[in-house]
Formats: C-alpha cells, sequence, structure tokens
C-alpha cells in the first residue's frame, strides 16, 4: 500500500534538495515529474526508485499504481506539500526519483559518432534543446562543461524531453577534455560567429562539437581547439541561438559522416 507522508517527514526535505545541483551529487540521485517524463524513463529502461503522487493525480494514472508491486515505494502527499517538492508553478502531481548515471568522459569519448560538448552554456532551454538534436542526429554523447548549466537541472531534464535518459551524458572540466580528445585522437571543432564557413570544411565524423555560451562564445570556458566553424547567415542578426547553430552543426556533421 502506498504511505501517507506528513509535512515532517525527512524525505519531503531530501527531495527538495533534489532541485539543487549540490542535493544531486550528494544523494546521486534526481528527480523528474510528470507523466509524460515518468512514462518516456520507463520506455528507455531507466528504475525508478521511488514515486511521489497526489492522491487524485495518482488515481488518474492507474498504470503507475502496478509499480509498487515491482517493490517500488509510492508515497502519497498532499496538494500542498507536493507543492515543495516541485519547481513548477503549476506542480503535475507526480515526481519520481531516479539514479544518477555513473557515465564518464572516457565512455562517452569511446563510443563512435560525433560528441557535443557544451562549453560554458548556461541557458537549460539551450541545453535540453541541444540534447534532442543530439539524440535525434546521431552524436555518440554529450560533454558538460562544468561551470555551466548541470544536466540534470529540473529544467533541462524537461527541455531535453527523454533525450537525457538515452544519451550517455558526463560533465567534464576544460583540462581533462582538451586531455581527453587528444589522447582519443578527437578533434575539437567550435561554434564560433567569426569562425571558417561550414561548407569550406571537411567535417571528421569522430569530432567533439564546442557550442559555447549564449552571449560570449567558447572562449570563456574552452582555451583550445582544432578550428573554429561558422554557419553563413544573410540576415542582419550578428549570430544564431547556441540551441539553433549547435542543432544545424550536428545535422551537417550526420550527414557528412
Amino acid at each position: 500500500m502506498p504511505f501517507e507522508l506528513g509535512n515532517r517527514n525527512p524525505r519531503i526535505e531530501r527531495i527538495r534538495q533534489l532541485q539543487t545541483p549540490r542535493g544531486r551529487r550528494d544523494q546521486s540521485r534526481f528527480a523528474i515529474e510528470g507523466p509524460t517524463l515518468i512514462a518516456e524513463a520507463r520506455r528507455s529502461g531507466l528504475r525508478i526508485r521511488e514515486l511521489y503522487a497526489v492522491p487524485a493525480v495518482l488515481a488518474e494514472h492507474p498504470g503507475l499504481a502496478g509499480l509498487e508491486a515491482a517493490d517500488l515505494p509510492v508515497f502519497l502527499v498532499a496538494d500542498r506539500l507536493y507543492a515543495r517538492l516541485s519547481d513548477l508553478q503549476s506542480p503535475p502531481g507526480l515526481l519520481a526519483v531516479l539514479d544518477l548515471p555513473a557515465t564518464g568522459l572516457e565512455a562517452v569519448l569511446a563510443r563512435a559518432g560525433t560528441i557535443l560538448l557544451l562549453a560554458g552554456v548556461n541557458d537549460p532551454g539551450n541545453a535540453g534543446t541541444l540534447l534532442r538534436s543530439a539524440e535525434a542526429f546521431g552524436a555518440a554523447g554529450v560533454l558538460f562543461g562544468r561551470g555551466g548549466v548541470d544536466p540534470f537541472a529540473p529544467k533541462v531534464v524537461r527541455a531535453a524531453m527523454g533525450a537525457l535518459f538515452r544519451l550517455p551524458v558526463a560533465p567534464v572540466d576544460c583540462a581533462e577534455l582538451l586531455a581527453g580528445a587528444a589522447a582519443a585522437g578527437r578533434p575539437i571543432l567550435a561554434a564560433d560567429a567569426d569562425g571558417r564557413d561550414v561548407d569550406s570544411l571537411i567535417l571528421p565524423a569522430d569530432a567533439i562539437l564546442a557550442v559555447g555560451n549564449e552571449r560570449r562564445g567558447v572562449r570563456d570556458w574552452l582555451t583550445r581547439w582544432d578550428t573554429t566553424v561558422a554557419i553563413p547567415h544573410t540576415g542582419p542578426a550578428e549570430s544564431l541561438n547556441a540551441a539553433v547553430a549547435g542543432s544545424i552543426l550536428l545535422y551537417l556533421l550526420s550527414r557528412r559522416r
């Protein structure tokens, strides 16, 4: 039977802490909300560790009730209490807790194909969009530069729409990225508004594509690269949005492999 939690149950504070990077690191877990993301996680083969639900919402999704039979702890929380667990203005009433993946840099570099590097990307919407594009265009994995957005921050998880559950991702700092790329023989292509026209380049299949900060590009995070690449455009805009530019380049890399 589901267990009903009161306001002072220590589990409440532990789930609240999963909204922060430190809380996720300390517990090696992250949270997802809503029936759509929970269904995506299950389809992707991820194991749900705990489920927190408003009783009326759980009753609307009888398929989730069956998870209890598989030894999944299900906890019932009142509407007001659930609102403390959620970072959304309109909480969906369903929250699942999952383990953080243990993927590291070496495991991502060992996979064949293009690797996307988020070199100081701070906007969670852009990060989520880039994750979706990376999956759509067959990238081998995604590296998140430390100091930028956390891949398992709630807004990134929502924007990725399930891609995060299927793509290997790993945090990385600049020094270990450069050392790892050199050891793996992978060239680094840095997206840059002043870079070489992408049409003039032969794009390697095993490249690390670095997409940088929304305003300052890769230069504040990445200290070295093999070549810069730009997407020509005729309009008056100075540059493309990071997610748009990265998505176009991922598409071109997938076509030229």
